[in-house]
Order: structure tokens, then C-alpha cells, then sequence
């Protein structure tokens, strides 16, 4: 692929983001990019779906990435906290675009190859930059991710939020769709049952998200491309979750199954709906723990006593952990199994 062209950044502290916050810019335009951990670590690369800017991890899921990785937050243009309004005179970013900002923001910080973590729409950015720059991704772990272009339900639907958000704003509404797709219906609550503390945490996230950036994003996914004949020529495992509940769960299901499947497995998660990782991850641990031990990574000594997460390198048969063995062990897991160990 082609040298993607030099960057300029500028580096803002966000305590209460946790990280350190990198502007960098790109042959397409700014990227915000929150940097965790230590910077010696391998790189794990990490990019969120429509109208979020951060991911959210139980404690135990946070130590084992943490332990392994630096991470490396992008956030989509305009959606990292505090971000002004994109102009209207500047382009919407196509898909290929967006990918090509993950590589440029690689070159920015002198990384080669580096673990992928994306949401939903993240996931297609992650993984169209995988299949575009394939000796650039170790591993692909995706949570309820996108694949084909959307059906023309998905279109119409898209197209109807998009001319809400142009006109009005985060209304009501919109927040409601967005939370629709985000959520089970179990932890949105209703007229006899509250919603759930992360469900009213991510409701105040999007009111500080710049409507007319939302919209840019959403522009950019509604018109995006089949990635399925790219699958095969992947050189990396990947490692991916659904809930069952995610409008997208068909979507996730049709990219598993035109995997290769000795490298690649499915965990499915029951009573959950796209944003795995802020409804249930706890479902993640176990798996990702699995998936990480192929590479050599190991979850924190202090974690050793977990009751969520009872592995340990020495209950763990060898062959699971060789690439050839990763889809027929953990695909599929239905999460609400008791484990025996």
C-alpha cells in the first residue's frame, strides 16, 4: 500500500479520560487518538461505533489489557470529548479513508504490526484496514462487527436518523435510536423497570457529541462496501462477539462463516445487545484470555483468583492455544453455560 504522508500532532492531557490525548494530523484530515499504558508494550489499537468515543471495561477485562498492551484509542473525527463542530465545506470521509487514518496514525507513532479492538461500525474500520493493510494486524477481535454493505433496511433506517441529526440535533430521538442499537432491551429498562446505570451513563455521554460529526460518521458507514471477499486473504486470528440481541447479530454470523475458520472463532453472547463490552464484559474475559494465550500474553498475577474468570496457563490444554485449534474450541460459546474447569 502506499506511504501514507507525515503528521502533525498536538498533545492534550484528558483526566477524565484516563489517557493522554494525541491530535494527530492526517493526509485526510485530524484524528484524536487517547494513548494507555506503557508505551515499551505491544500496541493494541482500538476504534468505537456511532456517537461513542471510548470503550468501556469491566476492571478484570481492563488489568488483562492493560498488563499486555499500550493501548491506542482513535477516535471517529469529531468525536473525542470537547471536539468543535467539523465544517460542512470539509468532505465526508469515505470508509477507505478512515482506514487509511488508522495507518497513518501507525506511522505517527513508529508502530508495525498491532492488536485490533473495534464496536460495530469500529470493527468495519478495523477490519477493512486489516484486509487493506495485512501485514499491519497481529489479531482481530470485534465486537457485533459490520461486514457487507447495508441492506437497504439498514440504508433507509440510517438515512432517516441522519436527516434527524441534520435538522434537530441529539434530540430525544435520536438518542433513543442510538441507545436501540447499542443495548438490549433488558438493561434500556421500560415503564416498570429502570434503565440501567450504563445505559443513563452513555445517555449524558451523547449529549456531548457534536451532532453534525455523528452525522459525518453515519454518512461514511451508510455507504460502505461488502468486505466479504477481502475475509480469506486476512493473515491474522480473529477472535469475534455478538450479542444475541444486536441488530447486527446476522451480520456477525455471515462474517464468521466466511472466515477461515482454524483462525478465527465466534462467542455469542445471550441476553446481550451490539456493545458487548459495556453490557456484559465479563463474557469477553474468558475468551479473550484464550485468544491472548495464543500470542504468548497472559492476564495479571492478581487476577489468578477471579471467581468470573477461573483460567490459568496450567488448566489450559496446549492444543487450544495453536492457531489451528481456535475455531473448533471457542466457536460457538453460548456465555450463560456454566463453566467446569
Amino acid at each position: 500500500m502506499g506511504e501514507s504522508s507525515s503528521s502533525v500532532s498536538i498533545d492534550v492531557e484528558r483526566i477524565s479520560f484516563g489517557g493522554k490525548e494525541h491530535h494527530i494530523q492526517t493526509s485526510h484530515g485530524p484524528v484524536s487518538v487517547a494513548v494507555f499504558g506503557d508505551l515499551e508494550k505491544p500496541a493494541l489499537v482500538t476504534y468505537p461505533d456511532v456517537a461513542l468515543n471510548r470503550l468501556f471495561f469491566c476492571p478484570e477485562a481492563s488489568s488483562l489489557l492493560l498488563h499486555n498492551f499500550c493501548i491506542y484509542h482513535i477516535s471517529p473525527p469529531g468525536h473525542e470529548l470537547g471536539a468543535a463542530p467539523i465544517s460542512s465545506d470539509v468532505p465526508v470521509l469515505s470508509v477507505d479513508q478512515l482506514a487509511d487514518q488508522v495507518a497513518e496514525t501507525l506511522d505517527y507513532f513508529g508502530l508495525g504490526s498491532v492488536m485490533c479492538l473495534g464496536v460495530t461500525a469500529g470493527a468495519y474500520i478495523l477490519t477493512h484496514f486489516a484486509t487493506k493493510y495485512r501485514e499491519r494486524v497481529l489479531g482481530l477481535m470485534l465486537v457485533s462487527p459490520l461486514c457487507k454493505a447495508p441492506s437497504w433496511t439498514e440504508w433507509f433506517y440510517n438515512k432517516v436518523i441522519s436527516n434527524l441529526l441534520y435538522f434537530y440535533g441529539m434530540c430525544g430521538l435520536i438518542k433513543e435510536c442510538l441507545l436501540q442499537r447499542y443495548f438490549s432491551r433488558e438493561v434500556r429498562g421500560s415503564s416498570l423497570v429502570p434503565e440501567s446505570d450504563i445505559v443513563q451513563a452513555c445517555r449524558s455521554l451523547l449529549d456531548e457529541r457534536q451532532s453534525t460529526n455523528v452525522w459525518r460518521f453515519l454518512q461514511s458507514i451508510n455507504v460502505r462496501h461488502d468486505l466479504t471477499e477481502s475475509l480469506k486473504k486476512l493473515q491474522c486470528r480473529t477472535l469475534i462477539f455478538v450479542g444475541e440481541n444486536s441488530p447486527f447479530h446476522s451480520e456477525a454470523l455471515h462474517m464468521a462463516t466466511n472466515l477461515d475458520r482454524r483462525y478465527s472463532a465466534l462467542v455469542e453472547v445471550q441476553a446481550c445487545g451490539s456493545v458487548v463490552t459495556e453490557e456484559q464484559p465479563h463474557a469477553m474475559l474468558i475468551p479473550m484470555e484464550y485468544f491472548l494465550m495464543g500470542y504468548g500474553l497472559y492476564r495479571p498475577c492478581q487476577m489468578s483468583c477471579s471467581p468470573r474468570s477461573p483460567l490459568s496457563p496450567s488448566c489450559i490444554s496446549p492444543e487450544l492455544l495453536s492457531p489451528e485449534s481456535m475455531g473448533v474450541k471457542l466457536k460457538p460459546i453460548k456465555t450463560r453455560v456454566s463453566l467446569q474447569v
